[in-house]
């Protein structure tokens, strides 16, 4: 579904990310730990294709295309999606307009299929008709991220930090629900959807089951193993200890 090789990423001048190299298969879902400024949200963004995320080295290679310099449109045309950590607000243009243009539709009338997608994420009709994440509380701004990627339904899914700044009963509510957007409801042979997830507290995966977890430090993918022994190497001894612990184990 997604490869990644020698990937070298500049913002501003500045190298954020060094030959970083990742594989995600077709049906696995892989999430990502890291400390704050190491490059997880560069690794997305750039994946997405944002302009100001400059490609110095390496390739991104989506179902098969190298999209490495493709435009973020033309990479979600190819069936990539993302829930983003801080989503801006966006003014005059209301909720439910915007699920309408995820599902290819045109702005105005809220049809019956998106507000029964809303009910799923305890979204009301007059909440559809708030502009986009304006006054939204963190929780809030999660389910509208969820319901437009609800709409888009795409193959692969990045999100970032799905977890953070969300009360117990909406991380359970979103976590259900990323969880059959990424096909884990399905048997293995069954899943054809992919994802990647940041998380720093690693709490959204007691809902999501994951394939793959890698810690990222500096810039790089610096170890990778099973989900659940990275883990409880991350929370019990931190990122770099977690790292020298793959090390001596040769999982890296």
């Amino acid at each position: 579904m997604l490869e990644i090789k020698d990937l070298t990423v500049e913002v501003e001048g500045k190298e954020i990310i060094n030959d970083l190299t990742l594989n995600i298969e077709r049906g696995e879902v892989h999430v990502l730990f890291g400390p704050n400024g190491c490059g997880k949200t560069t690794l997305l963004m750039t994946i997405l294709g944002l302009p100001n995320y400059k490609v110095r080295k390496g390739s991104i290679t989506f179902k098969g295309v190298d999209i490495t310099d493709l435009p973020t449109n033309e990479r979600v045309k190819l069936g990539m999606g993302i829930s983003f950590q801080h989503p801006p607000e966006i003014r005059g243009v209301k909720l439910g307009d915007m699920v309408n243009i995820a599902q290819g539709r045109k702005e105005g009338k809220i049809d019956g299929d998106v507000i029964e997608l809303a009910k799923r994420l305890n979204i009301s009709v007059e909440f559809l008709n708030r502009d986009v994440n304006r006054g939204f509380s963190g929780g809030e701004v999660k389910r509208s991220e969820i319901l437009q990627l609800l709409a888009q339904s795409p193959d692969f899914i990045m999100f970032d930090e799905p977890d953070s700044g969300v009360d117990i009963e909406n991380i359970e509510l979103i976590g259900g629900i990323i969880s059959e957007l990424l096909d884990r409801n399905k048997m293995p042979s069954k899943r054809k959807k992919a994802g990647l997830i940041i998380t720093h507290s690693g709490f959204i995966m007691r809902y999501i089951k994951v394939d793959r977890a890698h810690v990222m430090l500096g810039g790089r993918i610096a170890c990778s193993g099973m989900p659940d022994e990275i883990t409880r190497n991350v929370m019990e001894n931190g990122f770099e200890k977690c790292v020298e612990i793959c090390s001596n184990v040769g999982t890296v």
